[in-house]
């Protein structure tokens, strides 16, 4: 194809499967390849951002990093949905909580996501959006949570371009129900929708806004596997 390789992505037109789990930690896309897929072989690694493809029970699926932001994952999606064929892109990554019900490892999976982005408005919009994710892949990832005996909490991230937030926007939005803030989703959903493809953000908690609750980045790296594993189950 006359658009690959791209300037972030190296890999051969068919290197990616159809489905790409996204995590934003180069090293939790390592974790995962070496962890869960069979043969798993290297087919990215342009700025250090590793992409693997490999099969999981039999299925062939990729994984590969999208770095920190909405700016590195929608350059990365875009490419990927747009380029290489793919078809379904499953965040997984970290969040922080802000609702009451919501703690230190719980699963959160991002139906919507709002947004103080601007980058949606590249697509001719001009007002506020809080794109949504791919309804057959909801479905699925509730299905198989329930297989594993995990009742995930389903509802709207918040996807900051801010992660020291002096304005305090948290406390506004866990009155709106927000579940959980993080950096990313709300530019892969977009990407998805503009795309015509499929999009899910599933994210652990890691630390509390509110109640302070927070654990080491090496656990963030190595041991949030049950995301990991709806997210393979799905794909």
């Amino acid at each position: 194809m006359a658009n690959i390789p791209t300037p972030h992505i190296t890999a051969k037109e068919g290197d990616f499967a159809r489905t790409v789990l996204m995590p934003g930690d180069p090293l939790r896309s390592k974790f995962i390849a070496e962890t869960y897929l069979e043969n798993p072989v290297l087919v990215n690694n342009t700025r250090g951002v590793q992409g693997y493809t490999g099969t999981y029970k039999g299925k062939r699926v990729s994984v590969m990093a999208s770095g920190m932001g909405i700016p590195s994952i929608g350059i990365y999606s875009y490419e990927l949905f747009n380029f290489y064929g793919v078809e379904n892109i499953i965040r997984i990554g970290s969040a922080g909580g802000i609702g009451d019900d919501v703690h230190v490892r719980d699963i959160v999976i991002g139906m919507s996501a709002y947004t103080n982005s601007n980058f949606g408005r590249q697509y001719g919009f001009d007002g506020n959006v809080a794109p949504c994710c791919s309804f057959p892949l909801l479905m699925k990832a509730w299905e198989s949570a329930a297989k594993l005996g995990i009742t995930p909490k389903v509802g709207a991230l918040y996807s900051s371009d801010i992660f020291y937030d002096e304005a305090g926007s948290a406390g506004i939005l866990k009155k709106l129900g927000v579940l959980a803030t993080e950096m990313e989703a709300a530019g892969l959903y977009l990407n998805a929708a503009r795309a015509g493809k499929n999009a899910l953000a599933i994210c652990t908690i890691s630390d509390h806004i509110f109640t302070g609750e927070a654990l080491p980045a090496e656990d963030r790296q190595t041991t949030f596997t049950q995301m990991m594993e709806i997210a393979l189950d799905i794909a």
